[in-house]
Order: C-alpha cells, then sequence, then structure tokens
C-alpha cells in the first residue's frame, strides 16, 4: 500500500527521472485526450530547476505521443541572473526539453531583468496550473520559497523577490500561486533530503515546502530518501 500523504501518496521510485517523465507524459496525454481540459486550452505545466530536473526533463522530451504544441511551460522560480547565464533555470529548461521537440511547447520564462509585475500578470491570467513540479532542499525550501524569508508571508502577489540566497536574488512563485495548481510533483531525492521529506509527509508548516497547498498531489522519492 501507498503511505498518504496530504492530498496525495508518496511514491518511490528507483529511476526518478524515468517515473517523473512517465507521469507528465500520462497527465499530459490524459488531459489532450479530453480527460481534463479537452480543447478548452493548453496543459500548463510549471517547471523547477535543479540537475534532477534536467534530468527529468530530458527523460520527458524522448517520450513519444505528446502533442507538444498543445503543451505551454512555465517557470517557477528564477535566479537574477541573464537568460543565457548557466545558472538560469530557463536556459536549463530550453537545453532540456523545449528545445528538444517539435512542436516546440509555448515557453513562457520568468525573466528577472523584466519588472515583477510582467510574470505577476502571466500567473494571474492563469486560473489554474495543470502541473507544478516542485523540488526541496535539504533545508526545507521549495521552489525559492526559503526559510526566513520575507517572501513566505506574502499572501497578496503570485509573484515575490527574495532575498539573496547562495549568491543570487530569485524571482519566485508566491503560496497563492502554488495554489492554482490542479496537481503538484514533487522529487525528493537523496539521504540529505531524509528529515525534510519525513517533515512533508507530515504536512508540518515549519518547513516551507510544507506551507505548500494543492488539490491534489504526488511525491516521488527515492530510496535514498526515506
Amino acid at each position: 500500500p501507498k503511505p498518504s500523504v496530504p492530498n496525495g501518496e508518496l511514491r518511490v521510485v528507483k529511476d526518478v527521472p524515468a517515473a517523473f517523465a512517465e507521469v507528465v507524459a500520462e497527465q499530459i496525454t490524459l488531459a489532450q485526450a479530453g480527460g481534463a481540459k479537452g480543447d478548452e486550452g493548453p496543459f500548463r505545466l510549471v517547471l523547477s530547476g535543479g540537475s534532477t530536473a534536467r534530468s527529468c526533463y530530458e527523460q520527458l522530451a524522448a517520450k513519444a505521443g505528446i502533442d507538444w504544441g498543445r503543451v505551454e511551460c512555465l517557470v517557477g522560480d528564477e535566479r537574477c541572473v541573464a537568460a543565457e547565464d548557466p545558472d538560469a533555470n530557463q536556459r536549463m529548461i530550453r537545453e532540456a526539453l523545449v528545445d528538444r521537440v517539435e512542436p516546440r511547447p509555448a515557453f513562457v520564462p520568468m525573466d528577472c531583468g523584466a519588472p515583477l509585475e510582467a510574470y505577476e500578470a502571466v500567473i494571474a491570467a492563469r486560473p489554474q496550473l495543470d502541473l507544478v513540479h516542485l523540488g526541496m532542499g535539504p533545508d526545507g525550501h521549495t521552489a525559492s520559497l526559503v526559510p526566513g524569508d520575507p517572501v513566505l508571508d506574502v499572501t497578496d502577489r503570485m509573484i515575490a523577490i527574495t532575498e539573496p540566497y547562495q549568491g543570487h536574488q530569485r524571482f519566485t512563485m508566491t503560496y497563492p500561486a502554488l495554489a492554482r495548481a490542479d496537481q503538484i510533483l514533487w522529487l525528493v531525492t537523496g539521504d540529505d533530503k531524509r528529515q525534510p521529506l519525513k517533515l512533508l509527509l507530515e504536512g508540518d508548516t515549519s518547513i516551507p515546502a510544507g506551507r505548500v497547498e494543492a488539490a491534489r498531489s504526488l511525491i516521488m522519492a527515492d530510496e535514498a530518501a526515506l
């Protein structure tokens, strides 16, 4: 039996990138077949950064049967660096996924060089986000919602700018923005995630990840994180 988690389930997998690609491809395919949205609009997929995420997106790009022309890719958080900087999430997402598939999906990068209100308007115009991918750090942060940062208490904005964290300020979706997700897909890997994963499973709000609310959630973790 799969352990229950707040609003969802825990799935332990050995090959996280392959499992991620399978779940995302299945959700997109179901939506495009009319199981979720029919022809009402694009499947809105919110992506995160990180080395594990890159591997996941490369696997996803290799999946057959997805009409990428009916998918819109957005970004959950971004370092305030140039678009082509190696640290930019948008560059990684382009290289690992967007530029690898045909037809290319619509891609709306989070540009820290633009006013904060620009991406705020993007999210405000999308009352539902179909699938939001989130990772989690050893400190329990997710997106760029970091312990102790004032953005944790932002309730009247979809996008906020953080204090410097690991060398960069960042734009991040806030809790109200993440709450627009129809489903959250968490990826949790590595033995340094054991304690935060335990807290996430308990719905412990002492870590930023524990404060994320969603209609549905699936946590995919490797054995090292348990």
